[in-house]
């Protein structure tokens, strides 16, 4: 094992909520839902019709632009409707479930025994190849690409996010054979632990893989930070990503010959009554996984991953396809007299504003209130103490907002992505949106290179 690489700059969150390590399977699930929306920077061309019936794996829609890429069902049933936006913008495919899921067989394979062009057909066909995502800007992967390394982050350094080391516990045989496959792909997999945190064998004794360890408060567990430390980005090179959780999947299509997208999502946050692990279908309803289990009579922000970077989820939504995580927290829209006044013993300090400092062990129980109101950039230094980048963060911000593209290159746009921002956005005097920005400065560098 390498050395310990440590990241100093940065924040962990401490909230309250996190979840117990007890697995549950909610009722079974009538419905699913699978949306374009949630694979940026692609461009979906439907591949069925409402009354169809379709298998697990069966495509339902694939990219305009790399038609190889299939988009398929993650269950088996009836397609009963098509939701279509403006200029007919194909927004989602829902799917009346069987009771019992039936597969597409794509044959059981060992990933060792098969060629780069055999392994990449068969992960795009079979619907796994969207979990592949690219540096830089953090879209869908190109099959077509070389990429120079691909990374796993064996740990999740979020505020409440899931323990990784009990999500794949048992799955030790589909991982390794998810690794084999992606070692077939790229020179060298980067599987990233932590120093503390990572203890089970399925990471630490795993095979056809660079085991590299980080140490230090989030955001270490993003890929963003640990590419910036382990292989910068520069101008035509490309690195590819995938979440643990789909590295088994993508073990499972070999192992099993199937598309078998069940996983394992964290349900945490302080409203939520009984906080588990819960066994679901990528695109399963929200309400079949919280009902009857969030704090009552008070007006709740259901969020699809972690509170920095998740997306607002309402109970008639469904999971989204890169969700490995719900949180529950308060809305903030009570208002706080005397706020500031107050020594603030119950509030998180960043800065010692409160004298919650004196508690660093604490956990919050936080709402969504923001505390302010948007203004002008106050250059006041808190960017760069939790931005552990060589990266000037403010200055890639203005350049983004000039839609300077030469700016942007000379200042890093290719190694972040909008997770990388977002404790710069959580402690911003300013209350900037710096996710946004970011994803609007990619997308732009995207289009220009196109």
């Amino acid at each position: 094992m390498s050395n310990v690489i440590r990241i100093r700059k940065g924040l962990d969150i401490k909230l309250k909520g996190e979840a117990e390590k007890i697995t549950v399977s909610p009722d079974n699930v009538s419905t699913v839902l699978v949306s374009p929306l949630d694979f940026h920077g692609s461009t979906p061309k439907l591949s069925v019709n409402v009354g169809d019936s379709v298998k697990a794996g069966s495509p339902l829609f694939f990219d305009k632009a790399r038609p190889s890429v299939q988009f398929t069902s993650p269950v088996s049933g009836e397609v009963i409707e098509v939701n279509r936006g403006e200029k007919r913008k194909l927004l989602s495919i829902r799917i009346l479930a069987d009771k019992q899921t039936e597969y597409v067989d794509f044959g059981i394979a060992d990933p060792q025994a098969l060629s780069r062009e055999e392994i990449i057909e068969r992960i795009t066909k079979s619907g796994v190849w969207p979990a592949i995502k690219m540096r830089p800007f953090d879209v869908l992967a190109n099959p077509a690409d070389s990429p120079k390394c691909i990374v796993v982050s064996a740990f999740d350094s979020a505020p409440l996010a899931p323990d990784l080391d009990f999500v794949v516990h048992g799955c030790g045989n589909e991982f390794q054979t998810g690794l084999n496959a992606l070692a077939k792909l790229a020179p060298v997999v980067h599987l990233n632990v932590h120093a503390g945190k990572t203890k089970s064998d399925v990471f630490l004794k795993a095979k056809n893989v660079q085991i590299n360890t980080f140490d230090g408060p989030h955001p270490s567990g993003n890929v963003g930070v640990q590419i910036h430390h382990l292989s910068p980005i520069n101008k035509g090179e490309v690195v590819w990503t995938m979440h643990p959780q789909d590295v088994v999947i993508l073990g499972r299509l070999f192992t099993e010959g199937r598309y078998n997208a069940t996983k394992v999502i964290a349900l945490t946050g302080s409203e939520i009554v009984k906080r588990r692990y819960v066994k679901v279908i990528s695109g399963a309803p929200v309400k079949n996984i919280i009902d009857g289990n969030t704090t009552p009579n008070i007006e709740l922000r259901i969020i699809g991953g972690n509170v920095l970077t998740g997306n607002h989820l309402h109970e008639e939504d469904h999971i989204g396809y890169y969700d490995n995580h719900i949180t529950v927290i308060p809305e903030g829209k009570e208002p706080e007299f005397f706020g500031w006044l107050l020594p603030g013993l119950k509030k998180l300090s960043i800065n010692r504003s409160f004298f919650s400092w004196l508690t660093p062990g604490k956990q919050y129980s936080l709402d969504t209130s923001q505390h302010g109101e948007d203004r002008a950039f106050v250059v006041s230094g808190e960017y760069e103490k939790v931005f552990p980048m060589k990266i000037y963060p403010i200055y890639l911000l203005k350049s983004i907002l000039a839609n300077d593209i030469e700016q942007m290159e000379s200042l890093g746009i290719y190694e972040v992505a909008p997770e990388d921002f977002a404790l710069c956005e959580f402690v911003c005097t300013s209350k900037i949106n710096s996710q946004e920005i970011v994803r609007n400065g990619l997308d732009l560098v995207m289009q220009e290179m196109m």
